[in-house]
């Protein structure tokens, strides 16, 4: 489930409103709900959503910022976690956006991770843009590849072991030989 433009539904304290104001050729405005931007924005609406499923988070609910996944063990218990979720989403007056949610599915995409019964799994999209790379030549080339691996290191057996090349040469730097110190590990 994915909340519609998830910052804009939270009112900001009064006193703050001015602390938004902005100037048009219209006049003076100020922001009446949390603007996308603020510096604290995103602390603030994980603060919020926390508390809005505090009941929830760990037990048949997991949320990323405005992004929420009700999780349940059959179908019938799925459909008395939901009713519980849109409860809570009711009480807050908090919408969700439809083109961004599914329900009542065995899998799907979480955080960029395929989640199942069974757990969670590496999504396979990322597997095949890892294996279509070409062998790094550059320091943006290996900082590329370093974070790609870095998004997929809790399925790969000591990913800091074998991915310690590729950060030697990021420190490195420049030269031929920290190009060629890479090519052997990219391989593996």
């Amino acid at each position: 489930m994915d909340a519609y433009s998830g910052y804009n539904q939270i009112r900001m304290n009064k006193a703050d409103e001015e602390k938004t104001s902005f100037t048009t050729d219209q006049g003076l405005y100020c922001y009446k709900v949390m603007p996308f931007g603020l510096k604290n924005d995103g602390a603030t609406y994980q603060r919020l959503v926390n508390r809005m499923f505090a009941r929830q988070i760990g037990r048949n609910m997991e949320v990323y910022v405005d992004d929420m996944l009700t999780k349940s063990t059959t179908a019938e218990k799925h459909a008395e976690d939901l009713k519980e979720t849109f409860d809570v989403l009711r009480k807050y007056q908090m919408k969700l956006n439809p083109s961004k949610c599914v329900f009542g599915v065995p899998s799907g995409r979480f955080l960029g991770f395929q989640v199942h019964q069974r757990g969670i799994e590496v999504n396979p999209e990322k597997i095949k843009a890892l294996e279509g790379m070409a062998s790094p030549r550059t320091l943006k080339d290996v900082q590329r590849l370093t974070g790609c691996l870095a998004s997929l290191n809790r399925f790969i057996a000591k990913s800091t072991d074998k991915c310690a090349p590729f950060f030697k040469a990021i420190k490195k730097g420049k030269g031929l030989e920290w190009i060629q110190s890479v090519k052997k590990p990219f391989k593996n």
